[in-house]
């Protein structure tokens, strides 16, 4: 990622190739993500019937019809995983591609996942991308970050502050000069700290609505309209 973009970051099974092509008119300096969660399954996706009951385990606990993965099974999930990168993001013209819910190994998920499996279905997630031309970027994996930062462009990191798990950022992904992005939701982030290390950190509420929805929160460290640290 370069400096000076305007990211967007979009569901990608909700958000249509002509919203796509809508905000990359704006200017050359969009970029557009493409979201969805590589380690759950939601009961409400238009794909769910291809996930077998052997692959889904417990609640993901605070999101209703959201259940954790047996990441394990790699031979199950990548085909869906890849079928989603190329349907959802690439074919509706994302830039790269955003795969949440991936630190599957410290929940209570309801298999005995390692972190050394849970690597390795992230790092397997990456080159699926990488295999067709996307960016990925790395969701969450706060304390994987170092292990994992070779195979990601990027990274967007929630509540590292609240858990002071910034500097694991700060020594992989930005010592290799790549983006990290920082979102907190019950604190403030450490703006001072934030933009000396150069991660882009903000403060939202947790259900992302939009500016005109009741709840909204956005308080960026650095303005939307300044250029520079």
């Amino acid at each position: 990622m370069l400096p000076h973009k305007t990211v967007y970051d979009l569901d990608g099974e909700l958000t249509s190739a002509e919203t796509v092509a809508k905000l990359h008119a704006l200017g050359p300096d969009i970029v557009v993500i493409c979201y969805f969660d590589a380690g759950v399954y939601e009961d409400y996706r238009s794909d769910k019937a291809r996930f077998p009951a052997s692959v889904i385990g417990k609640p993901d606990e605070g999101w209703d019809g959201s259940y954790w993965l047996d990441i394990r099974q790699q031979d199950i999930l990548l085909p869906i995983m890849r079928d989603r990168m190329i349907n959802w993001c690439k074919n509706k013209g994302f830039d790269a591609i955003e795969p949440d819910e991936t630190e599957v190994w410290s929940n209570d998920s309801g298999f005995p996942i390692t972190k050394a499996q849970n690597n390795a279905y992230n790092k397997a997630i990456a080159d699926l991308a990488h295999s067709l031309g996307m960016s990925v970027g790395l969701k969450g994996n706060n304390t994987e970050a170092p292990e994992l930062v070779d195979y990601f462009d990027w990274a967007l990191t929630e509540q590292c502050w609240e858990y002071d798990e910034c500097q694991l950022f700060k020594n992989s992904f930005i010592a290799k000069g790549k983006a990290v992005f920082n979102v907190e939701y019950n604190t403030n982030p450490n703006c001072t700290r934030a933009n000396q290390w150069h991660i882009n950190s903000s403060r939202r509420d947790l259900e992302l609505v939009g500016p005109t929805a009741s709840g909204y929160l956005y308080q960026p460290c650095i303005p939307d309209t300044q250029s520079t640290w």
